[in-house]
């Protein structure tokens, strides 16, 4: 591949195309429009991996090259360097070319963009809630250690602790590139504390990672929203049940519904709840586009299906389990305050493979 001259031209043609994008973002008029700015910056931000990777292998490779020289014509106490070095130079040549190879895999239209996190809790009753928001928490220490940006957008506490159903903005560069793959069953088997005897219960959680809709990427006609207001049930506080803030928004076509009732606003609910609605709008969209294109290409596999059962934490065993690729990991305390890194890379580097084997295939 990389000692064809049309792949050659072709990344060339890449540096070009990145240093066309960085003139277009400082012309006056286009960044007057802002979709076409938003998607030029996505672009560049992509092509700026690109351009780095292409020149670092450019780089390595005439280093390799020059070293190769010194083993046949340099002396003896030469070409001993030369053969440690060649090695070095060797391993760091196949690193960047696979880098190079993952970057150039079709990209998802989406990754760049923010998320709406969904955690939902599901079988357990009290526990499963709790569950739901030790993974709320797990997540938001993760946002922490990236120095991500999260707003909490809709909440429904659970009785004894934890949420029947949270949902939380994060905005970063690559948010939904790093979190797709966590949408599924989360399952934990614990002694909750309410259980008196000590056995050990199963309960489960749902994680949905969708990538923030923008007014861009979804449209919604007047005539297709019903907007009900009403006053705003919970635990009391100024404005609760006092005045008609909660928002209720119908989206007819699709019958999905959404209700935000935590702020004191009414604006500010309905601009949280038109957030959601059309990041689930545009998440249906999506699915029914990859439906459309794993039919057509008669592929199997489907990473991050919410349904799913993606994850095991077992407390008695101190072990985490990841079902999709048969990973396990200790130390639970330190997985549950955030520390996601190496389970992340480790499913993503699996389905990143599964693509380039898809590719190589077809």
């Amino acid at each position: 591949m990389f000692s064809d001259p049309n792949f050659l031209a072709k990344l060339a043609g890449l540096e070009t195309r990145y240093s066309d994008v960085c003139d277009l973002l400082g012309q006056p008029a286009v960044i007057a429009n802002r979709a076409e700015f938003q998607k030029l910056s996505r672009e560049q931000s992509h092509l700026a991996d690109l351009t780095q990777a292409i020149a670092r292998r450019r780089r390595i490779a005439a280093e390799l090259d020059e070293t190769r020289g010194m083993l046949r014509d340099g002396d003896a106490e030469l070409r001993e360097l030369a053969r440690d070095e060649g090695a070095r130079l060797e391993r760091e040549l196949a690193e960047t070319e696979q880098r190079l190879k993952l970057l150039l895999l079709p990209r998802d239209p989406a990754d760049a963009k923010n998320i709406l996190l969904e955690v939902r809790a599901g079988t357990g009753g009290d526990e499963a809630a709790l569950f739901a928001g030790d993974l709320h928490r797990m997540y938001m220490r993760f946002a922490e250690r990236r120095r991500w940006r999260c707003e909490t957008l809709s909440v429904s506490p659970g009785a004894a602790g934890g949420f029947k159903e949270v949902i939380v903005l994060i905005e970063g560069k690559d948010v939904f590139s790093q979190l797709k793959f966590e949408s599924g069953v989360h399952r934990v088997q614990r002694v909750p504390a309410t259980e008196s005897a000590g056995r050990i219960h199963t309960s489960v959680a749902t994680v949905v990672v969708l990538p923030e809709a923008e007014e861009i990427d979804v449209k919604i006609a007047d005539h297709e929203l019903r907007i009900d207001v009403m006053r705003a049930g919970g635990p009391g506080g100024q404005s609760v049940n006092t005045t008609d803030s909660a928002v209720r928004l119908t989206h007819l076509p699709s019958g999905l519904i959404v209700v935000c009732m935590d702020e004191k606003s009414q604006h500010k609910n309905k601009a949280k709840a038109m957030k959601i609605l059309r990041s689930r709008l545009f998440e249906i969209e999506r699915e029914r586009q990859e439906k459309s294109e794993r039919e057509a290409r008669r592929l199997q596999v489907k990473s991050g299906d919410r349904s799913d059962k993606i994850r095991t934490y077992n407390f008695p065993q101190d072990r985490m389990t990841d079902h999709r690729i048969g990973l396990t990991k200790h130390n639970l305390e330190a997985i549950l305050d955030g520390d996601l890194d190496d389970s992340i890379d480790a499913v993503r580097a699996h389905f990143q493979t599964e693509a380039l084997r898809e590719a190589a295939a077809g």
